[in-house]
């Protein structure tokens, strides 16, 4: 198990240095793939209205 959250964590250091060439077009690409995410879920909560009930 430690050999996935070393993978995790390695994976994660490159992004985070790769992250200031960016520059701020990161984060509007972040932003948009948030709202692709957001417009996506009410699309899908649209199309399947099935109530479920909790006893």
């Amino acid at each position: 198990m430690d050999g996935f959250w070393y993978f995790l964590g390695d994976f994660f250091t490159g992004i985070f240095k790769a992250v200031p060439f960016m520059g701020l077009w990161f984060n509007k690409f972040l932003i948009v793939i948030g709202f692709i995410a957001f417009f996506a879920w009410l699309n899908y909560m649209r199309q399947n209205k099935e109530v479920e009930k909790f006893d």
